[in-house]
């Protein structure tokens, strides 16, 4: 059967079409689900943004000055500064302890210990659980007067350090961020370890053939090779410390209590869009300006990170 180069044309286009509809049904839900949840929120608070808001009753148009109102009004700056503060704080803090002790499991783990699966079940097990059963969990083992954490202290001797751990402004952001390290540890544990994994066994078997220490493996051959897998962390990481709401929310109240300490640009938000005890009445305007301010936060450091780590 003799076939023409129209008909071999045909063919062609039928199967890129044929392909160009495979991949348009498969990327039409993670598409949806990117515009209704993220693009169309996101362009809605950039609108609200700029009109001044009686409730819920949109106003007049008045362009930036909800974002004056929220950098630059002397009676809401300091809470916006305070809680981007604290945020600050929570990822340099999550960066140290949480992905510092995430890399040293991946390390350990890597090295097919006896009992790795059970480690990495352990370690990963945290991380599956709701926020809220973790913060309440938590709260109950903090309390300063039947908590178990005061309870072991004054048991082992260490009555002095029997402390209302979240009712003290110097401990109450810390023991937060350390309860939040241990509930997911895990997951940059798992992608370090992944990471590892993926780097030639060759490489690792040569340099120690040549006389390399485990920490000259360490620091010139596997973190080099890890840095996709750290760019990826420190992203997620301040994402979600810029994200912070339901753990703080959950132990410390909707006004980051002990006296703002505890404080998060999310928290904020919610107090201002929707009204609180401290805030008073709704304001939709300043709330969505500040969502606008977080969102910018977020993105620019992402591409900023990933530039430089990669």
């Amino acid at each position: 059967m003799h076939i023409t180069d129209r008909d071999y044309q045909r063919a062609k286009i039928f199967r890129k079409l044929k392909k160009f509809l495979w991949l348009s049904f498969l990327l039409f839900p993670p598409a949806l689900i990117l515009i209704t949840f993220i693009f169309l929120p996101m362009a809605s608070a950039l609108w609200y943004s700029v009109y001044e808001w009686n409730g819920l009753i949109r106003g007049e148009f008045i362009g930036l000055d909800n974002f004056r109102k929220v950098l630059l009004d002397p009676e809401r700056n300091w809470f916006f500064f305070n809680a981007l503060k604290n945020n600050i704080l929570v990822f340099v803090s999550l960066m140290v302890i949480q992905n510092g002790t995430a890399l040293i499991i991946a390390l350990f783990l890597a090295r097919e210990p006896k009992g790795a699966r059970i480690y990495q079940v352990v370690f990963f097990l945290p991380v599956i659980l709701s926020t809220v059963i973790i913060g309440f969990q938590w709260k109950m083992f903090l309390n300063p007067v039947f908590g178990l954490v005061n309870k072991l202290l004054n048991t082992i001797g260490l009555n002095e350090w029997a402390l209302p751990w979240l009712g003290l402004p110097e401990t109450a952001l810390p023991t937060m961020i350390l309860v939040n390290a241990w509930a997911w540890v895990g997951f940059p544990a798992i992608v370090f370890l992944a990471a590892i994994h993926r780097i030639p066994r060759d490489l690792i078997e040569a340099a120690r053939l040549d006389g390399g220490s485990e920490w000259q493996i360490a620091k010139d051959i596997i973190w080099p090779l890890m840095a996709p897998a750290v760019t990826i962390i420190v992203v997620l990481t301040f994402i979600g410390s810029f994200n912070w709401f339901e753990l703080p929310y959950i132990m410390a109240g909707l006004e980051g209590s002990p006296a703002y300490s505890t404080d998060m640009l999310g928290l904020l938000f919610y107090r201002t869009a929707f009204g609180s005890i401290s805030a008073g009445g709704t304001e939709f305007g300043v709330g969505s300006a500040l969502a606008v301010i977080i969102f910018l936060l977020i993105f620019l450091f992402s591409i900023i990170a990933t530039k430089i780590l990669t």
